[in-house]
């Protein structure tokens, strides 16, 4: 006798991408798990943010996530089944932090802002994933922890992020403690650049990208580029560097154009080049 086929049930997609304009909005969409970041979704948040970077239309990135929470971390429970290898998961654990770290450094290398739109809880590589970003804008009700000292695992990959956002002493902190914190004091050590009401945040946090993406796309193509490779030098290498960089964009078309429109008392009219 022939067993019918059983049927399968589609699973939904891990990460949802929609287009508000020039804004692309990058939904994290496993709400069931709180928005872990598993193999699979940090696979497909790295080839989104891959494509978008190629994208002329996409000027902006709004990382949000479904549900409650906006990210716990690494999927302990996707972690813990490779225990069993015969390496006891060596070989797994080192592929994991080394492809979420990449995904990280997609996020900061991108040549356009990235803003992150928090409504919950964003804790270890969530809370990673947040300092990555650009930007940061959160819900009232947001929370913030680095909490791995608790399951004795130190947030040694979130400790990368969050040490470049906020003061030292603020990030040991949180790191040593585990202890969480609001919206309010992580805007104040600068974690997070906005608070917006509860259920806002999203809105908010298009609505500042928008804000940005009506600039030169090649202007903040190099704003952010030189941001970040002149927090890593010296104060003279920074300047030298700095002053390279503004030598360079001082001779594109849309510097002549912009400075131009100022002097003209008119608006600018963007070539993006």
């Amino acid at each position: 006798m022939v067993q019918p086929l059983r049927a399968v049930t589609p699973q939904p997609p891990l990460l949802l991408r929609e287009a508000h304009g020039a804004i692309a909005v990058l939904t994290l969409n496993r709400p069931a798990a709180r928005n872990s970041l598993s193999e699979e979704l940090i696979g497909e948040l790295h080839a989104a943010l891959d494509d978008i970077a190629g994208d002329a239309t996409a000027r902006a990135v709004v990382i949000a996530a479904n549900g409650s929470v906006f990210s716990a971390g690494h999927d302990l429970k996707q972690l813990t089944a490779h225990r069993t290898d015969a390496d006891r998961g060596r070989a797994y654990f080192a592929h994991m932090m080394s492809i979420c770290s990449a995904m990280m450094q997609a996020v900061v290398r991108l040549p356009k802002p990235v803003i992150a739109a928090v409504q919950g809880v964003a804790t270890a590589a969530g809370c990673r994933l947040v300092a990555s970003c650009d930007l940061a804008v959160a819900s009232e009700q947001a929370t913030f922890a680095t909490p791995g000292v608790d399951i004795g695992l130190f947030c040694s990959t979130p400790m990368v992020a969050l040490s470049r956002n906020v003061p030292r002493k603020q990030a040991m902190e949180m790191l040593l403690t585990g202890e969480p914190i609001g919206a309010g004091r992580a805007r104040e050590i600068g974690l997070i650049n906005r608070v917006v009401a509860a259920g806002t945040e999203r809105d908010a946090a298009i609505a500042l990208a928008q804000q940005v993406a009506r600039k030169s796309a090649h202007t903040i193509k190099l704003g952010k580029e030189a941001f970040y490779r002149q927090a890593e030098m010296g104060l003279a290498d920074a300047y030298r560097f700095a002053s390279e960089v503004m030598t360079e964009n001082m001779m594109a078309a849309d510097a002549e154009e912009g400075i131009g429109a100022f002097i003209e008392k008119r608006p600018p009219t963007w070539q993006d080049k």
